[in-house]
């Protein structure tokens, strides 16, 4: 009949039928049929096989008007300004409803149940939530992850202030009301290199020094706390270490003993970077570049010293060569015979240099022609 409305809802559908405009009732999977002569009846069709949430702008005039017969067709999930809301789906967590909402979800084939967490100081993500909402890709849209390797320190921040210190792990924090942040330090010793320092000695020689230096965070906290940048604090103050014991010395000291240099910049900075919860394990000056013109001073300076330590020991060889001679000299004048044997060996001597050698009136006449001996 033309005065006669009828509606068909099927197996996975609910209807909500209003009349002139105002909420009239919630009709089930069937025939429905109106007498409608003015056309004053509406009705709007959900599918709630496929989508379990209410898509209508009406919710709070639908929770008004059915009141306690709510629960008989909808799961109501008002969540309160101090709570977190999780969604399950059939068992499994599916979304995240933030403090003060309020949500309307269709009771039928899709199991809807509202599970609350109340924020508190430390809003932490409990695990099992957390490991689903990174599954569903969620995570990190209403929480902060903090990620802590190994040899490093988390620090958790809520409104400002230190919260707690955590290890290695992994640790999600409601960003809901509060505002967290999180930061890793990195608690392995790092390495730092103060290169081309320009610096001046004591006795006015310029040079560049090259330090390396290993460090290590101890007090994440005040590291983190106590300066802005901690790295950038221990580069300064080597800096201000190294330039310290450069000055105090003159360049012969610096050449002869740096290891004193490396124990004064050590026990200059090591108390400077301690205060921002650093520790200093070691440090060492690598290089000592002079320029130029000092370089040809001190090979000069060094070929001269080499010179005269060589004078000296030749001095002394022919001192000794000469107070030899004089003894050997007192022995013949005291002993002929000694006398005698020294001139055979220069005879032996001789000899050695002749290629041919005649000899004429025996040996007795070689002797007495060719050595003069003292009677």
């Amino acid at each position: 009949m033309f005065w006669t409305k009828k509606v068909v809802i099927g197996d996975g559908e609910r209807g909500l039928v209003y009349r002139n405009r105002q909420f009239a009732g919630v009709i089930a999977p069937g025939v429905h049929k109106w007498f409608d002569p003015f056309g004053a009846v509406e009705v709007k069709v959900h599918n709630i096989a496929l989508r379990a949430e209410y898509v209508g702008s009406d919710e709070n005039a639908l929770v008004d008007a059915l009141g306690a017969r709510l629960a008989e067709t909808f799961v109501l999930a008002d969540i309160g300004v101090d709570e977190v809301g999780l969604v399950m789906k059939n068992g499994r967590l599916e979304e995240v409803l933030a403090p003060g909402s309020r949500r309307l979800y269709w009771k039928g084939p899709i199991a809807v149940a509202i599970r609350t967490l109340a924020l508190q100081d430390e809003p932490d993500v409990p695990n099992d939530v957390a490991t689903r909402l990174r599954q569903l890709g969620v995570l990190e849209k209403v929480a902060v992850v903090l990620a802590v390797p190994a040899e490093f320190a988390g620090l958790v921040f809520v409104d400002g202030k230190l919260a707690r210190v955590v290890g290695a792990g992994s640790y999600a924090f409601w960003n809901f009301r509060k505002n967290v942040v999180v930061q890793a330090v990195d608690l392995r010793v790092q390495s730092l290199e103060v290169s081309g320092q320009e610096l001046l000695t004591r006795d006015k020689v310029s040079l560049r020094v090259n330090l390396a230096a290993s460090v290590r965070i101890v007090d994440p906290v005040a590291a983190i706390t106590k300066v802005a940048k901690y790295g950038d604090y221990v580069y300064r103050e080597l800096q201000f270490g190294l330039r310290k014991a450069v000055s105090a010395k003159t360049l012969d000291e610096l050449l002869g003993d740096k290891a004193s240099l490396d124990a004064d910049i050590f026990a200059y900075v090591r108390g400077r970077v301690g205060e921002v919860g650093a520790e200093l394990l070691g440090v060492g000056v690598k290089d000592v570049i002079l320029p130029g013109e000092m370089k040809d001073i001190l090979n000069a300076v060094v070929q001269a010293e080499k010179s005269a330590q060589a004078n000296v020991i030749r001095r002394r060889e022919e001192a000794n060569a000469t107070r030899s001679l004089l003894n050997t000299a007192r022995l013949i004048e005291e002993s002929p015979v000694l006398m005698r044997l020294k001139e055979l060996e220069a005879l032996e001597k001789i000899t050695e240099k002749i290629d041919k050698l005649t000899v004429f009136g025996g040996l007795d006449g070689v002797m007495r022609q060719l050595v003069s001996l003292k009677q």
